[in-house]
């Protein structure tokens, strides 16, 4: 806000019609010069184009499950690709963001990893598609009437943590109360990452109250150096050592990100592997069938092998969850929609 206030005094307007467009953006949730009848006529655009302007503009948009999911694809400023996916259950809404145009971490089972990374997005360009998913909802753009986004997940293209700085100035605006932020609880927002340890420890102290997700994908160090390559940096050991700190100190249940790839990472024998990692632990295991990007040599487990693996990890005493998948009929996974944009 402070910053805000000193870009409108620069415009030659006072400090409080910062608050004034704040309310507007993060409250009423509109950016349109319009709708501000409260700021002076002649100075309403100025302000809008100088505080608010456009940093995403929509290139695509394709819906499924019956309308409610919705995946947009972003065009940036520079010409740079991201997505978001918005998609509304039944008691909740959840709204998946990008924190990097690609990805550096270079998984070769994701579309984004293969793409490679172009840059980190702003604190602004991430806070701009949360803004954009709650007034689809609260305008009545999705099926099933007006509606509030819930849960805001940090699952989207690129690597959160690589990011720090913008993703921790998102987190903020996301759940700072109006006029500061969207007023989210910061118990609602997920933080992904693949294990960037030292980042990991840093937002440990940084007192959040978010959830910490870990894309682990393999129990064991051989089979990660290959699906995670910066596991051969911080490996397995390491990396839940720093999720079980962020646990301690927030109160808040790790969730273990794992990708079922048939035949790679779904043998029975890791399952038991992957149980005595967590057993005892804050952890929640989130089996993530595959969401196969086009010739990919990666492919989804076989249901009943996936069935499996679920069933060893529960009678191991660890919790597990299968994720809900969605889109996958309009390019679902992280990338996919980018991949099919971008110049050859």
């Amino acid at each position: 806000m402070a910053e805000r206030r000193a870009a409108v005094a620069e415009l030659g307007q006072p400090e409080f019609r910062a608050s004034q467009l704040s309310r507007h953006y993060f409250g009423r949730l509109t950016d349109s010069a319009q709708d501000m009848t409260d700021l002076p006529a002649g100075a309403r655009q100025d302000l809008v184009d100088a505080l608010l302007p456009e940093l995403l503009s929509v290139t695509r948009e394709q819906t499924c499950d019956q309308g409610m999911t919705r995946k947009t694809l972003w065009r940036a400023a520079d010409g740079s690709y991201v997505e978001s996916v918005l998609m509304r259950y039944p008691a909740r809404a959840t709204v998946c963001v990008s924190s990097q145009a690609g990805c550096g971490m270079a998984c070769p089972f994701c579309a984004t990893g293969q793409a490679g990374l172009t840059r980190n997005l702003s604190a602004g360009e991430i806070t701009t598609q949360i803004f954009n998913a709650l007034r689809a909802l609260a305008t009545g753009q999705l099926a099933g009437g007006l509606g509030r986004v819930s849960n805001v997940v940090f699952m989207g293209m690129g690597e959160p943590l690589a990011n720090y700085a913008a993703v921790l100035a998102a987190i903020r605006r996301i759940s700072d109360p109006v006029p500061s932020g969207f007023g989210i609880s910061q118990r609602a927002i997920t933080v992904s990452t693949v294990g960037l340890v030292p980042a990991m420890r840093k937002l440990t102290a940084e007192g959040l109250s978010c959830r910490l997700a870990v894309s682990l994908h393999a129990p064991d160090d051989d089979l990660r150096d290959e699906l995670v390559p910066v596991n051969r940096r911080w490996p397995i050991a390491e990396v839940l050592d720093s999720a079980w700190a962020y646990a301690a100190a927030t109160g808040r249940r790790v969730s273990i990100e794992y990708a079922m790839i048939r035949d790679v990472n779904d043998q029975a024998w890791r399952a038991d592997a992957l149980a005595a990692l967590l057993v005892g632990r804050l952890a929640h295991v989130n089996l993530i069938p595959l969401n196969p990007t086009p010739g990919s040599r990666w492919t989804a487990s076989v249901p009943a092998v996936a069935a499996e693996f679920e069933a060893r990890l529960a009678s191991a005493g660890v919790p597990v969850t299968v994720r809900d998948t969605r889109g996958r009929e309009i390019d679902g996974a992280c990338g996919q929609l980018a991949a099919s944009a971008a110049p050859a």
